[in-house]
């Protein structure tokens, strides 16, 4: 019976997460942050048509705003192949969500404390998903600080649910998350890493 050849190179394991979170929180920049690729932006300059459509309170110097999603590439090792994909963040795009998030083992939901119920939408979708998940609180330059509890106590996230503080432009801020969620989700989707990681 004939075997595979053992010398034959290894193909790194693909493993996707996604980023997401309110208009203007900082998705394209963490994505952009921590790829090893230059990033797939799929960033559009907001014209007068978003006004009134797009809320920009708090965010009032963003002029581009993501139409279908962010894509970036982490390699770790050999073994395995992190594919970033970050989605848009108004609700008149959020019908690309669920092609986004299918196969994903988790997600980062990004959170701004000017903002706070922006992420709503995305901690549900998540919930309702069964994709396990962390917020990580983008610390803005002037934002209000607040302890992670009453982040999580604000939010009405579980016990289980991570929530951490990052700085999306800060690479290794962002692969500290990242790391953050695959545990997580390690912990909550045992079956699915170990067999990712046993062949």
């Amino acid at each position: 019976m004939a075997s595979g050849r053992s010398d034959a190179p290894k193909l790194p394991k693909a493993i996707k997460l996604l980023v997401a979170g309110g208009f203007g929180v900082g998705k394209t920049t963490m994505v952009g942050a921590v790829s090893e690729i230059r990033p797939l932006r799929t960033e559009e300059t907001l014209t007068d048509r978003s006004v009134g459509v797009d809320d920009l309170s708090g965010v009032e110097a963003k002029n581009t705003t993501t139409v279908a999603m962010d894509f970036g590439r982490i390699t770790i090792g050999d073994e395995f192949m992190l594919y970033l994909f970050g989605t848009p963040g108004q609700e008149r795009f959020w019908f690309v969500w669920d092609e986004l998030a299918r196969g994903a083992l988790g997600a980062v939901v990004l959170a701004d404390t000017r903002r706070l119920a922006d992420c709503f939408p995305s901690v549900d979708y998540f919930e309702r998903r069964g994709t396990p998940f962390v917020v990580a609180v983008n610390c803005f330059d002037g934002s209000p600080q607040y302890d992670l509890d009453e982040v999580k106590l604000a939010l009405n996230l579980g016990s289980e649910v991570p929530v951490l503080l990052c700085d999306a432009r800060r690479r290794e801020s962002g692969k500290e998350v990242l790391i953050a969620l695959i545990k997580h989700a390690y912990g909550r989707r045992p079956a699915a890493v170990k067999e990712t990681s046993a062949t």
